[in-house]
């Protein structure tokens, strides 16, 4: 991060993260009538793109659109240059495809393709109830800070300024919970991580960039036998 984002990030959360990065979960399932009604009903989704926002989604549809017609030169020209490659080039294009197969089946193999372990009364399951009732933003800023893990968002959903407009909207002791990249032991460049309870209740992250600070702050925290650990 920029200094100028340090500072800011510093001013939200009123402290300085050991590492942090922005992240997203997947779909949150339907949960039981009863359990959703006593946890307040809350909101199960995002909020919609304010009409601003739509308004510049609209106006960027046609760069989109230009976008899309260059990726798809762009890949018949990679296609191209593969075709006329060194045997070198090529073996570093199957070992590409090779690993983005191994991230895809461990991902499936550790469970990372469901939002969380299914139990609506772990405390994982709680969490997610409570979601989008304290931000209707769609992303959370994850922070390691000390003892605790940080979740903070814009009170809203914004298209603009995220990092000015956050609060801290959930607050985890690490004796609670530990948050680990299950991918680990694969070595593979990955995005997700898991933030895992004690009760054994688990949610599944999505960050924002590959290999983020978080996965290089928790690379280097590493703790022998924690990259198998996901349970399906």
């Amino acid at each position: 991060m920029s200094t100028s984002t340090d500072h800011t990030v510093r001013d939200r959360l009123g402290v300085t993260p050991d590492a942090a990065v922005w992240c997203t979960i997947g779909k949150i399932p339907e949960p039981p009538v009863e359990v959703h009604r006593a946890a307040g009903s809350a909101p199960l989704r995002p909020a919609l793109i304010r009409p601003l926002g739509m308004l510049g989604v609209a106006l960027g549809m046609p760069l989109l659109f230009i976008g899309k017609l260059f990726g798809l030169l762009g890949a018949g020209e990679e296609a191209l240059q593969r075709m006329l490659s060194t045997t070198g080039e090529q073996e570093r294009h199957r070992a590409a495809k090779l690993e983005k197969k191994q991230r895809d089946e461990a991902v499936v193999e550790l469970g990372l393709d469901k939002t969380f372990d299914g139990d609506w009364n772990g405390a994982a399951g709680r969490l997610l109830l409570q979601w989008y009732s304290h931000s209707s933003h769609h992303q959370r800023f994850v922070a390691l800070a000390g003892d605790r893990i940080l979740l903070a968002a814009p009170p809203k959903r914004v298209s603009i300024r995220r990092d000015a407009l956050m609060q801290v909207v959930a607050e985890i002791p690490t004796e609670e919970a530990v948050l680990a990249d299950p991918l680990l032991a694969f070595k593979v460049r990955n995005e997700k991580l898991v933030l895992r309870f004690k009760d054994g209740s688990w949610l599944t992250l999505t960050t924002v960039q590959w290999d983020s600070e978080l996965h290089t702050y928790l690379k280097r925290q590493r703790q022998p036998g924690e990259a198998r650990t996901t349970e399906a």
